[in-house]
Order: C-alpha cells, then structure tokens, then sequence
C-alpha cells in the first residue's frame, strides 16, 4: 500500500530544487526544502505523542512552516485541522473539543488567551508563529529530514474542515485522501496548470480554497506559488508581473479594479485570473475585461466537496454562471421537498455525487444522513438552475429562499434587477419576519462611491421587471455588507439586524 495523497504532492518533489514557495521579500523555499521541513514536524508530530488518525487542530498565521505541517500530517497519517484566524478562544474550544485533537497549535501571541479556554479539552497547546518560531519549531529543530511516510487508503481521512455554522454549531466535514487528490488533478487538468506557472497566492489557507484548490494544485502541477501572507493591495501590484495566474475571492478583483495601476499592461503576461468562494457580480466581469481584456473565470465549490463546477479554460465564461459540472462529477437539480429530479431550466436543489464529495461529518451522524443521501448525493443546500447547455447558475441558499404570502421569492433573481440599477454597488436580499405575510422582502443596498441612492427610484424601477411579491417591502442603505473570511455575504447576520423591521411595536 502507499500514501495517495502524500505520495503524489510530496514525495515526489524530495530533492527537487525548484521554487516552491516566493515570499513578499522574494526569499526562496524550494520544493525539496520544503519536503525536508515537513519530514521534521512528522517526527515532531510523533513525538508529541500524535500517531494515525489522531487530529491536529492548528490556528496559525499563513507561512511556509503552517503548509509544512499540513504535509507531516498527510505523510504522519494525522488528520489535519487547520481553524480560522479570527476565531476566539470559545470558538476554538469547541472545535478542538468536538474533534477530539490531541494536539492544538497556536501562535505564541495567542497562547495565553487560548490556554484557560481550552483548559477543559485535554489537547496538548504548543507554539508556531508566522516565523516559524516557537516550542513546536524547536521539537522539530534537529529531527531527520526523511520521514517513513504512513500508508494510507483512498478512503483514509487526511482532514477535517469545519463548515461556517450559520444555521447551528459548524459540523466536522470529513474529507479523504481520494476527494483532496481526485479535485486537484482535475483542475490542474481543467485550468491547465503546469510546472511553468507561478501562481499568485493571497488567499487564507484555513479555507478549502487556499489550502485544497490553490496549494494542492501547485503541489500537483510543480509550479512555484508567491505566497503572500494576505491580500495586500500594493505587494499584488507589485509582484503580479512575476506570476502567471491568481486565485482569488471577487473583492480581490473589485479592490484592483479601484486603482488605476491595474491595466492591460500590467496584466498583459497574465494566462489566468480565478474567482470563487462567493459570487462576482457581473459589473466586476464586464470591469475586469474592459481594464485587462481578460476575463475571469468563475468556479464554484463548497467545503464538503470542495469544486464542483467551472466556466471553460477554453471556451465562454459566461458572468452570472459558475460553468458546467466538472469531469467525473454528477450533478442534478432536484425539487427540495420531494427529491425528485427537475428538468433543465427549473430551480431547484443542487446535488452532487463523485469522488470529491466528503465522507460525512465528524459524530453527527443523523445531520449526514439528512444531507448525504444512500446514493452518495449530496444535498449542497444551494439552489441553482442548469441551461441546456449545462452552465449552471446559483440563485442562493436553500435557507435564504423567502416564502412571503404564500410565494417564493430567490433573492439572486431581485438582487440582479436591483445591481443593475444606476448607482448601486451591490445589494443582498433577505426574508424577515412579517405579519400578514409570513416573511417580508427587504433589500439593502450598497452606493457606489459619493452616491446617495433614493430608494423610491429605485423601487419604481424594481416594479418594472419584478411580480408584485418579489418587490422588496423595505429598502435600507448600508455603507458595506457584512461577509465571512472569504468574501461571502453573511445575510444570517442581515436577518439579525432587521428581524423587527416589520413587527416591531
């Protein structure tokens, strides 16, 4: 037996001498540096006490040494965890206490606050900074630089990611070597990647996009990565005539679009650009390719199956779509209620089965029954509509549908007509409570730069093109959008904010 995962991304690249791993600076961590590295944590890992299928969580500033640790626990047989930056001490509490990692790794700037929170968890706490400083650095200063990798099956877990619990606490997505691996060889294939590309990396790498999209794609193809250690406006500028491509979340784009060094001439070397992880409105796709003559390539994933569809490498990329399904992914829409599959052009929910989709989640095992059915579909909670010529397009959220009077409402079909209308940046929708029909429509809008927007305008235009229950009830302007790490717009807070708006006394 061998290790698919460790075996395919690793080792394969001991004694390559190739760029890895670019810093802002411009300091070098080359391929088998960095298998090095990795060799020394799993001996650390070992002696911590971590053997197979034991978990790891970490809450770690984005380094070099954070992605090393992901490759000790894939060729340790560990079960990696890694955890958001900017959650706190209960958050973390929970999820080191649910997974039942032995092990908790932090910064050294966190540990006091972190360690009387997870007090009760039993997990070992030891230290890595963004550095690569710390007790965990020194267990592993002076261990062997090979390791003898731990033979792991296709259907071994290799990680635990926590999804965002915005309907109740997060659930443990388990993912296997085959769903990490299996993704990443297609898009490598899909986006063309090889080992000439450097890709410009800016993304978190807690999140499936930055750590199973874009690190494992380069670690497939060969290539290097300039590995910021966020998104920072003038090191991209600066170091974007180095890279060939970049994965990036739509206020990436909309943040390059605001200044005026981001032209056809910087971007001219450019093969490349990706957007994911929340959708990018169609004014930044028509902006983008009027500034670069290029145009971004829309894809669509979740943390439980990491991608699922994307718009061509040759072909249209068409704004509004997230693409047709990916090679060796099924994909069908389905009426919610029933599970009865809806023909192309209907609404409904979107399921999806193949060899990305999860294995279930960490001792929930009602909520995967609920939403991995016998088949191996998994019911995604988006709703979506295929053409027929197989793009699909996202409408929202199963939870964010709005049933008012009797009717339903997708907010992604209001939110279009109201992006459209002069002097909106972006607006989101949301269902709130209301007393004569059930839920009330309210939409809050964004103003582009130095506009005041008059809601009556806008909600005459609205009642051009929209049913008289899909008009918005209320209209209420807002500065900017709550979002999550990624960029999504985080409409449960929304909710929250204007529960009353209609049934207040």
């Amino acid at each position: 037996m061998a290790n698919p995962l460790y075996d395919t991304l690793f080792g394969r690249r001991a004694g390559q001498d190739s760029a890895f791993l670019i810093s802002p600076e411009g300091a070098v961590l080359t391929h088998a540096q960095f298998v090095r590295m990795a060799a020394r944590f799993a001996h650390a890992l070992r002696a911590a006490g971590l053997g197979v299928g034991d978990r790891l969580a970490v809450q770690l500033e984005k380094s070099p040494h954070m992605l090393a640790i992901y490759a000790a626990c894939t060729q340790s047989g560990v079960i990696f965890l890694p955890l958001n930056t900017a959650y706190t001490g209960a958050e973390v509490a929970y999820f080191v206490e649910n997974s039942g990692a032995k092990l908790f790794l932090c910064d050294r700037a966190r540990e006091a606050e972190l360690t009387p929170a997870l007090a009760h968890t039993g997990a070992r706490i030891e230290t890595l900074d963004g550095a690569g400083k710390g007790r965990f650095a020194d267990m592993a200063a002076g261990q062997p630089e090979t390791f003898d990798t731990v033979d792991r099956a296709p259907d071994d877990l290799a990680a635990f990611l926590y999804t965002s619990g915005t309907t109740g606490r997060s659930k443990g997505a388990m993912m296997t070597h085959e769903n990490l691996l299996s993704n990443a060889q297609t898009l490598v294939s899909e986006w063309r990647f090889s080992d000439k590309d450097v890709l410009l990396h800016a993304l978190p790498i807690f999140h499936t996009h930055g750590l199973f999209v874009a690190s494992n794609v380069m670690l497939l193809a060969g290539g290097a990565m300039l590995f910021l250690p966020k998104f920072d406006l003038e090191q991209v500028l600066r170091l974007l005539p180095q890279a060939t491509t970049m994965m990036g979340v739509p206020t990436f784009y909309t943040r390059l679009l605001e200044d005026a060094r981001f032209d056809r001439d910087l971007t001219a070397h450019m093969r490349l650009f990706i957007s994911g992880s929340a959708p990018l409105l169609a004014e930044t796709h028509k902006q983008f390719e009027a500034r670069t003559g290029l145009r971004i390539l829309e894809r669509y994933g979740m943390t439980e199956t990491n991608m699922i569809t994307t718009n061509p490498y040759d072909g249209e990329r068409r704004a509004g779509t997230v693409g047709p399904v990916l090679r060796g992914v099924e994909l069908k829409i389905t009426d919610p209620e029933t599970g009865a599959q809806l023909p192309d052009g209907e609404i409904g929910s979107i399921e999806v089965r193949g060899p990305n989709v999860f294995k279930g989640y960490w001792k929930m095992p009602e909520k995967t029954a609920e939403e991995l059915r016998e088949d191996g579909f998994f019911i995604t909670g988006d709703l979506g509509v295929r053409a027929a010529d197989g793009y699909v397009t996202l409408v929202g959220r199963g939870k964010d549908l709005i049933i008012t009077g009797g009717f339903n409402v997708y907010p992604k079909e209001v939110e279009s007509v109201l992006d459209d209308q002069a002097g909106v940046l972006e607006s989101a929708v949301i269902g709130v409570p209301h007393p004569d029909f059930g839920e009330g429509v309210v939409a809050i809008l964004v103003p582009e730069d130095g506009i005041e927007l008059d809601s009556n305008t806008i909600g005459a235009a609205a009642a051009k093109v929209l049913a008289k229950f899909k008009q918005p009830k209320a209209y209420v302007v807002m500065k900017a959008l709550p979002r999550n790490a990624m960029g999504k717009v985080q409409k449960n807070l929304l909710r929250q904010d204007f529960a009353d708006m209609f049934t207040a006394t």
